[in-house]
């Protein structure tokens, strides 16, 4: 057998046992069944690797082993349940992942283009604009304890707008890098899975269909019905990859965004927030007064980063300003007085 194929059987055999476990945790028996036939279509195609290799002359002894990395999805998946462990799963490459986007309901609305595959996983500007606001949130959170903690050690002006300058660009270069990682390994693995999709397509196009067709009838649709819409979408070249990556494995191209773009945004989204209690101290304020405008300045930013956030939690607009407030008050509280404490006992 050559090394490609007995990748390729082990990679099969190793996401049917994956599958199998899927679908003893869980309590949905229309998910538990779909998972349960995309196991056996891997075992299907384990068998036809196995066909492949003794064609070419090569050794039929095949043993599988299930990869440590799989016994450890496995365990996680038996924890924590499958719909926790989705991205893992899509990483290991299984299928049928959305089922989780919506319910798995008898009458639930399928696609039948491509346009109603891709509305329902769009998270537009919402999902920005959530972003930007916790970043502020974050950024204004952790400058202004820091510039209270240092106020209440030393009066120097100087020194606090230095220690908040710094903890600015700190803070947001930090949030910018994590950022950057995080969606750029998002990126990444979706490309790899994408690749290893249009190789599929394209040597085993009957196969996709038929997987394709299981997700949707485990959603509500029935089988027939399900098998003309995969094999309808299949037979556009140009947008069957779009509708596996989001059908079978779960992915949305267009909310993984630009690396660069996520870290710019989270850099200057922290940065603006961290940069508030740092205005009187620019201004040239200094002393008490300038403290005092610093914290007036953070608790009227803070009100209205909670309304913000009501927006997206769905919860009373004035009471959720109002604690975002206390919640504020209270850690700068603290690290003046821990600060005004230090600073006295190292003079």
């Amino acid at each position: 057998m050559t090394h490609d194929v007995a990748v390729s059987w082990l990679h099969e055999k190793e996401s049917a046992w994956l599958y199998r476990h899927v679908a003893a945790a869980q309590s949905d028996p229309h998910h538990r069944r779909l998972f349960e036939q995309l196991a056996a279509a891997a075992e299907e195609q384990a068998q036809r690797w196995e066909e492949s290799a003794r064609r070419s002359g090569g050794s039929l002894t095949l043993e599988f082993r299930p990869s440590a990395r799989a016994r450890v999805v496995a365990r996680l998946v038996h924890w924590f349940g499958p719909r926790a462990l989705r991205s893992v799963l899509a990483a290991m490459k299984l299928r049928g992942l959305s089922v989780y986007s919506g319910p798995a309901v008898a009458g639930h609305d399928m696609p039948t283009t491509l346009s109603e595959v891709g509305a329902r996983h769009r998270g537009g500007l919402g999902g920005n604009l959530r972003a930007t606001v916790f970043g502020v949130n974050d950024g204004l959170l952790a400058n202004a304890s820091l510039v209270m903690g240092i106020s209440g050690a030393s009066n120097a002006a100087g020194w606090v707008l230095l220690t908040g300058v710094a903890g600015l660009l700190a803070g947001a270069l930090s949030m910018a890098a994590g950022e950057y990682v995080s969606v750029r390994s998002q990126r990444e693995m979706y490309e790899y899975q994408i690749a290893l999709e249009r190789a599929e397509i394209a040597e085993y196009p009957e196969e996709e269909a038929e997987e394709l067709a299981l997700i949707y009838a485990a959603r509500g649709m029935p089988l027939p019905q399900a098998r003309e819409v995969s094999q309808s979408l299949l037979s556009r070249p140009e947008h069957a990859l779009d509708v596996l990556a989001r059908e079978e494995l779960g992915l949305s191209p267009e909310l993984l965004g630009s690396p660069w773009g996520a870290a710019w945004s989270s850099f200057l989204s922290f940065a603006f927030g961290a940069a508030v209690p740092l205005v009187p101290f620019l201004a040239g304020g200094t002393g008490g007064g300038a403290v005092v405008v610093a914290a007036a300045l953070t608790a009227a930013t803070l009100f209205l980063v909670g309304l913000a956030i009501s927006l997206f939690t769905g919860r009373h607009a004035l009471r959720g300003a109002l604690r975002m407030v206390l919640i504020g008050g209270a850690a700068g509280l603290v690290t003046y007085l821990l600060g005004r404490a230090l600073g006295g006992a190292l003079h």
